[in-house]
C-alpha cells in the first residue's frame, strides 16, 4: 500500500512569493513610479495655484492702498501747484494795493477826508492825526496812521460820509463810531478810523485838521 503525502504550506508559500514577484516586476514598478510623480505634480499644482490666487488678492488689495495714498497725495499738492504763479499774483496784488490806496503823506489823508466831508454835505469839525510805526524795518515799511475826526450835520449825509470812507480809494478803516443827537436835523458824529502812510513820510503826533480840511497844529476845535 502506497501512501502519498502532499505538503500544502509550501504549495501557497511558492504561489505568494511568485504573485510578490508579478507585483514588483519592471513594469508594475514603472506605473507606480508614474503614479506618485503625477501625485505629487498634482499636489505642487494645487500648492501654485493657492499661491497665486493669495497672491492676487494681496497684489490687488496693494494696488487699491497705492490708488488711495495717490489720490491723498494729490489732494495735498493741489494747493501747491502753480505755487509761483500765486506768489507773484499775490506779490503784485500787494505792491498795487501799495501805491494805489495808501497815502504818502498826512496832508493827503487831510484832504482826502475833507473832500469826502464836501460831497456829503456834512462839516468835519475837527480831526486829530496819531502816527504809530507799524512794520518797521520790512521791504514795505508803514506808518500807521489813527484819525479821530468831528463831523456835524443831517443824519443822511453822515451815513452816507461813512460808506463813502468805506468804498474809497484811499485805504480807510472805520473802528470806533460815536452819533450824538436825533436821526432829525443836525447831530454831531465821532469816527475814529485808520490808514497807513507808505514808506519815507512822516507825520506829526497830534497833528489835526480843521472843518475845511486844512491841516493846523493841535486839535481841531
Amino acid at each position: 500500500m502506497t501512501s502519498v503525502t502532499t505538503n500544502k504550506p509550501q504549495a501557497a508559500g511558492r504561489t505568494g512569493v511568485a504573485q510578490l514577484r508579478d507585483w514588483l516586476s519592471p513594469l508594475n514598478l514603472h506605473w507606480a513610479g508614474v503614479g506618485l510623480l503625477v501625485a505629487v505634480n498634482l499636489y505642487l499644482i494645487g500648492q501654485m495655484v493657492y499661491l497665486w490666487h493669495g497672491s492676487s488678492n494681496y497684489n490687488a488689495e496693494a494696488i487699491a492702498q497705492q490708488k488711495i495714498a495717490l489720490q491723498r497725495a494729490e489732494v495735498a499738492a493741489e494747493p501747491l501747484r502753480g505755487l509761483d504763479a500765486k506768489l507773484d499774483r499775490a506779490g503784485n496784488e500787494a505792491d498795487r494795493f501799495y501805491l494805489q490806496r495808501l497815502p504818502a503823506t498826512d496832508s493827503d489823508v487831510v484832504g482826502e477826508l475833507g473832500v469826502l466831508a464836501k460831497k456829503a454835505g456834512v462839516r468835519l469839525t475837527g480831526a486829530t492825526y496819531t502816527p504809530t510805526p507799524a512794520l518797521a524795518g520790512s521791504a514795505g515799511e508803514l506808518t500807521e496812521l489813527r484819525i479821530d475826526a468831528r463831523l456835524s450835520g443831517d443824519y443822511r449825509p453822515l451815513v452816507m460820509l461813512m460808506n463813502s470812507l468805506e468804498r474809497d480809494q484811499m485805504f480807510f478803516v472805520i473802528n470806533a463810531v460815536t452819533l450824538t443827537g436825533q436821526q432829525t436835523g443836525s447831530v454831531n458824529l465821532r469816527l475814529g478810523m485808520t490808514t497807513y502812510l507808505r514808506k519815507g513820510v512822516s507825520a506829526e503826533p497830534g497833528a489835526g485838521a480843521t472843518g475845511d480840511g486844512a491841516p493846523a497844529g493841535g486839535q481841531g476845535e
